[in-house]
């Protein structure tokens, strides 16, 4: 690796919207650049490494890899396509030197595509254009290639970007094609096209060793591993460098290993070489957009601005009648511990104490990138209660302002007057309707409020077939009363075990989240009223056995199955006096004051200073 030089080495970020192939693709490149044995077995999307990346078949983590290719290096960053996890986009735009931008054939570019784009063409990045899935039904690769170009006139790119090569394909079927009249065989087009067009990096390997901090990794062997591209000099094992913080404060370390990326795994280097993108150990505190150099007066790189989180949520210590029987880690210093280690990996999150003891606020961009925090917690041991997202408000001149979303909804025809009906319940502004091919195109701008719960009212309304992806837009001013949901509850007055015999005759009152024998405590959230207000019912209430009655009667009880939350729809459910209880094994919904004397003592004293 010493004989490398920048000219060698090209370093790539792939960037699309969810669902348009990212991580398929990867695969393909890996494949078919050789790093693997023709007979080794390779599991799909092989780069989701996290388990829950598989679960739910997207990219939350952006992760690195390495091919060579006719004798070049070509570094490879995974990234997500999810507007919660944008974070992980932002961060890498200084780590490569181009992007290959993922854009389905049918869909064309969608809210995420714009943000990505947004940030790499800022950035000065070289892109190229991957047409994705030309093999699907409908697809129109020509229509996606006119809307790309749009979209880069938007976006203000300049000449260099805007004349950007185009290349169509499958990532699935593992090929890629100039022209559409070429042969459609492998992806060797696709890997001449970026060593053609994408530059090599602006490093200098006369200069002093500089670097700067992109993304922090974890090994229980060396500990935190540092992770970015060698703007200048090179590094090896063994050698004293300084970390140049954020804030100014340095200090002084040596360095225990590098790192380089091969394939599915890294490697032990003798060292790192300018342009290359490396990781190493030795540092005890470091941190994303630290700079590491040579000498205590190098020079901090500057960082990509990151977008400010829109929501906020509360994490508090579980204080329910089952606290600490199914985790192992409750308390507020293990969990507060477990969150400030989470910002060090994710620059997009905020964590903040209270005032209140055992509670922490957590500032993030979107619901669904706290509901992935809390479910690697709950894996990891955690019992934690959180609550329904907030929205981060700012007072702009002397005016009060919300964060407002730009919202692209796919539907078919025959649902879209029940989505304009609950859009508009949801005081949004409807800017576009576009029909094509039996489904009709929504663009619409909507209060980050209003968007929270819609996805899966919206899969109710279109029974599963509709597809929408937001992007933050800007602060406008407040909205107005939003009511997301128009029911009561069903809550629990008693601690025991939910009984068939009370359940039967509580389906009549709503739809039930327990079944019988499951454990139930007081102030726990059992079921749904139809009705705006709370009801207290008694689950546990057991058939008394009498002279008249026997143990046989009402056995043909047939319950309905009940309605079982996932994390994700659990707090965008739950209204402000509920919280969700998170444990390794249950997901339970509960209000935040657990005694209905008492909630109806805060509920008079609410009134009365109205």
């Amino acid at each position: 690796m010493s004989t490398l030089l920048p000219s060698d080495i090209r370093n790539i970020a792939i960037i699309a919207h969810v669902d348009h192939g990212k991580t398929t693709l990867v695969d393909q490149l890996l494949r078919q650049s050789g790093v693997f044995r023709e007979n080794q077995a390779i599991e799909e999307r092989a780069m989701d490494s996290m388990d829950l990346e598989k679960e739910k078949g997207i990219t939350i983590k952006a992760k690195n890899t390495s091919v060579v290719w006719d004798g070049r290096v070509l570094n490879i960053v995974d990234t997500p396509g999810h507007a919660d996890f944008g974070g992980e986009v932002e961060r890498v735009m200084k780590m490569v030197d181009g992007v290959l931008l993922l854009v389905d054939a049918y869909e064309g570019p969608q809210a995420q595509t714009r943000f990505v784009l947004r940030k790499a063409l800022a950035e000065g990045l070289t892109p190229v254009v991957f047409v994705n899935k030309i093999d699907r039904p409908n697809a129109d690769p020509q229509r996606v290639h006119d809307r790309v170009l749009e979209l880069f006139l938007e976006l203000d790119a300049n000449e260099e970007q805007f004349n950007a090569p185009f290349i169509y394909g499958s990532a699935r079927d593992g090929y890629a094609v100039r022209h559409f009249d070429d042969e459609k065989s492998d992806m060797h087009p696709l890997f001449d096209l970026i060593m053609e067009v994408i530059p090599p990096p602006q490093a200098q390997p006369d200069a002093p060793f500089q670097m700067l901090v992109s993304n922090i990794d974890w090994s229980d062997y060396v500990g935190r591993i540092a992770i970015g591209k060698i703007t200048g000099g090179q590094v090896k094992a063994g050698d004293t460098i300084w970390r140049i913080g954020k804030d100014g404060q340095k200090e002084r370390a040596k360095v225990t290993k590098v790192f380089e990326y091969s394939a599915l795994a890294t490697r032990d280097s003798e060292g790192g070489v300018a342009g290359n993108i490396v990781g190493l150990s030795g540092f005890e505190e470091v941190d994303i957009g630290d700079t590491l150099g040579a000498s205590e007066d190098t020079e901090a790189l500057p960082f990509v601005e990151i977008d400010p989180p829109t929501v906020q949520m509360q994490f508090c210590v579980n204080d329910g009648p089952f606290a600490g029987r199914e985790g192992k880690r409750v308390t507020s210093r293990e969990i507060r511990d477990r969150l400030l280690r989470e910002a060090r990996t994710n620059i997009s999150l905020q964590i903040e104490d209270t005032d209140q003891a055992g509670v922490f606020t957590v500032s993030a961009r979107g619901a669904m990138q706290v509901a992935v925090l809390v479910e690697q917690m709950r894996r990891e041991g955690y019992e934690v209660l959180v609550s329904r997202p907030v929205v981060i408000e700012k007072t702009i001149d002397g005016r009060r302002c919300e964060p407002f979303e730009t919202l692209y909804v796919e539907v078919p025809d025959e649902a879209s007057g029940g989505v304009m009906s609950n859009l508009a319940g949801r005081r949004a502004i409807v800017e576009a309707i576009t029909p094509h091919n039996g489904r009709t195109t929504i663009e619409a701008t909507i209060s980050t409020r209003g968007l929270i719960g819609f996805e899966f009212e919206l899969l109710n309304l279109t029974s599963g077939e509709g597809i929408m992806s937001h992007l933050f837009k800007e602060y406008a001013p407040y909205a107005g009363e939003i009511r997301t949901r128009n029911t009561g509850t069903l809550v629990s007055m008693e601690t025991g075990t939910a009984m068939a015999y009370a359940l039967d005759a509580l389906e009549s009152r709503g739809r039930l989240f327990i079944g019988p024998s499951d454990e139930i405590y007081e102030g726990m959230i059992v079921g749904e009223n139809p009705r705006t207000d709370d009801l207290p019912v008694n689950p546990t209430k057991a058939k008394q056995l009498t002279n008249h009655r026997s143990t046989g009667d009402g056995k043909g009880i047939q319950l309905s199955p009940p309605v079982r939350f996932s994390l994700e729809r659990a707090i965008e459910y739950i209204a402000p006096d509920e919280l969700v209880e998170a444990t390794p094994k249950s997901i339970r919904l509960r209000k935040r004051i657990l005694c209905p004397h008492e909630r109806k003592r805060l509920q008079k004293k609410l009134a009365s200073a109205v």
